[in-house]
């Protein structure tokens, strides 16, 4: 048998990890004893401690991300927009968080659904208003290369199709440009991936639909 490279030894640690907790997290909530709230409490911080040194975070700073956590542990769901213009080249915006690229998109907002997170963010992050046209994509993180984050997340990608063309007016974004998929700037690879543009470039050509 193959051994596991470092990379896939560390992912699997922090896959494991998160599992652990999101155990501890949904085991507190229905948890009918102090004995069992002590115990899935310990849990937790263990498995604090492993995300954090798996994620290169602080222990503390992994606990204050978790500290409103509460309820059936769930995937988080981060929602992209691909957009492309007449020459079939892709939208992208730059983040003033790393001053990288990325599709797009963001945390899925309550009382929003999917299609509508993804018009908003469109909007607020690159000034283009869109209808969505269809779903391209749905991919769990934990199988791509993204770099290693303390949650577990699934990433919604849709199409969206301009109907009005505007300016960068928010705050987590300061350009937006149309790129060819062969002239791709470097990119936010926490958010997407080189792969992931050339494998939604295909969608949008082909018709057809990914996921893990």
């Amino acid at each position: 048998m193959t051994e596991p490279t470092t990379s896939q030894a560390a992912r699997t640690r922090l896959e494991q990890a998160r599992r652990l907790l999101a155990l501890a997290q949904t085991g507190l909530h229905y948890a009918t004893t102090a004995f069992d709230r002590e115990r899935y409490d310990e849990i937790a911080k263990i498995a604090h401690r492993q995300i954090a040194e798996a994620a290169s975070l602080d222990t503390a700073r992994v606990a204050e991300l978790f500290e409103f956590e509460s309820g059936y542990a769930n995937p988080k769901l981060d929602v992209r927009c691909a957009v492309f213009d007449e020459a079939g080249r892709i939208l992208l915006v730059r983040e003033i968080a790393d001053g990288l690229w990325s599709l797009p998109g963001g945390w899925a907002d309550v009382g929003l659904s999917p299609a509508e997170n993804a018009v908003k963010e469109v909007l607020e992050e690159s000034g283009y208003t869109v209808r969505i046209e269809r779903l391209l994509a749905v991919w769990d993180m934990n199988r791509h290369s993204h770099p290693a984050s303390p949650f577990h997340i699934w990433k919604l990608v849709f199409l969206g199709v301009i109907e009005k063309a505007g300016k960068v007016s928010g705050t987590e974004t300061d350009n937006a440009g149309f790129f060819s998929v062969d002239d791709i700037p470097p990119l936010s690879r926490g958010r997407v991936l080189p792969e992931q543009i050339r494998r939604i470039t295909e969608l949008y050509r082909s018709g057809a639909v990914d996921f893990d």
